[in-house]
Parts: structure tokens; C-alpha cells; sequence
């Protein structure tokens, strides 16, 4: 049995924290809020995940201090945007060499550090490492099944997150191509947020096709221009995350793009969410990248324009279909 603390008790931690509990190990949910954590030990219910009963075994807890005490994995689990101040917190909390592994989605504004440079920047003699793939938390709490992939440069922390998590309904791939892994993950939710755009206008099938189509060649073109690998952006941490946030009825990010689309303010969409939506935090960075990095992003760059320079996502779509002529592929080649 491993000693494991989820810090963030929101829909993904709580389920993290379940299947870690289901699975036999001492598993403590760190909230920032007391009353979460007094709700959860009244009700053993999360209510982002209405009609769940939570282990009789999951512990919670609003201490920072007693939630990170000598535990064999830290499992960070708070928004995107609140990782650096919660790493922060942790300083003089944890040991040299102490293992986390974050399962947020994000790029930071300004300093466009993925999640584990986030930690690494705070932590600098922690072993950081990412959890990411298609999983819902409504359906991972459910125990449907699911396929994730562990990132991390040391391979130690890789198989130890794979020997913690793993179950009959939850597999865990590793892999150490932690920079594919996060780009996958973080960029999939700004063309998330144009997909539910599509589908707020009316557009069909096709439309959503060519997202996700062209979606998987804007992140593979900048994953692997920042040193990822094809691999994996063409796995499940890839087009696999891409494809169930760009059509599930879960995803929040993909509700955020519908309210949009139907001509709701992009503030109003987020309110009516009710969680935070990672891909609006992380489309200003996408493109900042992209422009470092001299990548082409023409479907992020048009998300941008109506998150943040009033453009309607008619306007954004109609700018896509009228670009110049150009080929599928720059690797392709006729003969003569």
C-alpha cells in the first residue's frame, strides 16, 4: 500500500482520488475550501459529480502541511492557473526528491511553461512527471474504461504512477516524452473550444471532422517544432484527448466553444460552465508559442481572435475556409 495525496479536490482529483483509494492505497484529498472538506466527509459526494459515492476510505483534509506529510506520490490535481501558487505553498512543505505528478492542462501566461516547468520552476528538487489522456472524470468515477498515459524523464516515477493507478477499467501506458504529452493535452483544449464554436452555430459533421483533422496538425506541427515526438501526439495523449474533448458531451471546453458560438459573451459562457475552462488560460500562450517557435496556427490563432479581439465565430470560421490554396501536405510531392 503507497501513501498518496491528491492536492485538489475538484471533478478530475476526486476522481483520481478514488481510484487510487478503490485501488488499496492510503489516499488523502487535499480542498482549499474547509467546507468542502466537511461536505465530503458528510455526504462522501462531490457535487461536481452528482450521484457518485465516494470511498468510505478517502480522507480529506484543508491542510496543506497534513496532506503532502511523508507520502510516496503527490498527485497535483488543481487548476492550471492555480499551479504555481499552490507549488509555491509547498515550498518547505516537501523532501528533496519528492514525486508529483500533475494532471492539469494548461500553459502559463507569460512564461509559457507547461505544468511540470510550473513545478519544476517552484520545486526544483522535486521528480515531476504528467498523467494525461481521453478520461472524463464522470466516467473514470464510474469506473468505464479508460486509457492515460504516464510522462516523465525519470523512468522510476513513470512506473510507479503506472503501478498506482492501474486497474481492470483504468490502463496506464508510460512514456518519457513528457513535452508531447503536455502540448497534447494543453493545446487539444483551445481546438476544443473551436469545435463547441462549430457546433453552437449548427455547422455538422464535416465541420467537426476538419477541426479535429486539422486540430491534430497544428498541435504536431508546434509538439514537435518545441522537441515532442510524433508518437505521441498521435496517441492517445494526442489525437485520443483531442477527439473526446472535441465531442463529448462532458467537456467543458467544448460547452464553452457552444455557448460562444450561439453569440453568448465569452465571460458569460465560462459563468454558465460552472468549471474552469483551460482552453481560454492556454490560447493566448498557444499562440505566443507558435509565433516563437515559427509555427503556423491558423485555427488557434482564429480562437484568440474571438476569445480576446471581438471576432464572432462566424467571422473566425469564414476566415478559415477563405485562406490561401495550399496543399494537405508540404511532404508530399508529385513525380513530375
Amino acid at each position: 500500500m503507497a501513501e498518496v495525496s491528491v492536492i485538489g479536490a475538484g471533478s478530475w482529483g476526486t476522481a483520481l482520488a478514488s481510484v487510487l483509494c478503490k485501488n488499496g492505497h492510503h489516499t488523502v484529498l487535499w480542498s482549499h475550501k474547509q467546507s468542502q472538506v466537511d461536505q465530503l466527509y458528510k455526504t462522501r459526494e462531490n457535487d461536481k459529480l452528482p450521484g457518485i459515492t465516494l470511498p468510505e476510505e478517502l480522507e480529506y483534509t484543508a491542510s496543506l502541511e497534513e496532506a503532502v506529510r511523508d507520502k510516496d506520490l503527490l498527485v497535483m490535481a488543481v487548476p492550471s492557473t492555480a499551479t504555481r501558487e499552490t507549488s509555491h505553498k509547498l515550498q518547505g512543505l516537501i523532501p528533496s526528491g519528492q514525486r508529483i505528478i500533475t494532471v492539469a492542462k494548461g500553459i502559463e501566461d507569460g512564461s509559457l511553461f507547461t505544468q511540470c516547468e510550473i513545478i519544476n520552476d517552484e520545486l526544483p528538487d522535486a521528480v515531476v512527471g504528467v498523467l494525461s489522456g481521453p478520461s472524463h472524470a464522470e466516467e473514470v468515477v464510474a469506473g468505464l474504461p479508460t486509457l492515460i498515459v504516464a510522462g516523465a524523464e525519470d523512468r522510476m516515477l513513470a512506473l510507479l504512477t503506472q503501478e498506482l493507478f492501474m486497474n481492470e477499467f483504468f490502463r496506464v501506458y508510460i512514456s518519457p516524452d513528457v513535452k508531447g504529452i503536455e502540448l497534447g493535452g494543453s493545446l487539444k483544449n483551445v481546438i476544443a473550444l473551436a469545435a463547441g464554436m462549430s457546433d453552437g452555430l449548427g455547422f455538422g459533421d464535416n465541420a467537426k471532422a476538419a477541426l479535429i483533422t486539422r486540430g491534430v496538425k497544428e498541435i504536431t506541427s508546434l509538439a514537435v517544432a518545441m522537441g515532442g515526438k510524433f508518437e505521441t501526439v498521435n496517441g492517445l495523449t494526442g489525437i485520443g484527448d483531442l477527439i473526446v474533448t472535441c465531442s463529448s458531451r462532458h467537456s467543458r471546453n467544448r460547452k464553452a466553444g457552444v455557448y460562444i458560438g450561439e453569440g453568448m459573451s465569452v465571460q458569460d459562457a465560462m459563468d454558465k460552465v460552472q468549471m474552469v475552462v483551460e482552453g481560454v488560460y492556454s490560447a493566448k500562450s498557444a499562440l505566443a508559442l507558435g509565433q516563437k517557435y515559427g509555427v503556423e496556427l491558423p485555427i488557434i490563432e482564429q480562437v484568440n481572435a474571438v476569445l480576446f479581439d471581438g471576432a464572432s465565430a462566424r467571422d473566425a470560421v469564414e476566415t478559415l475556409m477563405t485562406r490561401n490554396k495550399k496543399a494537405e501536405s508540404e511532404l508530399l510531392s508529385w513525380n513530375s
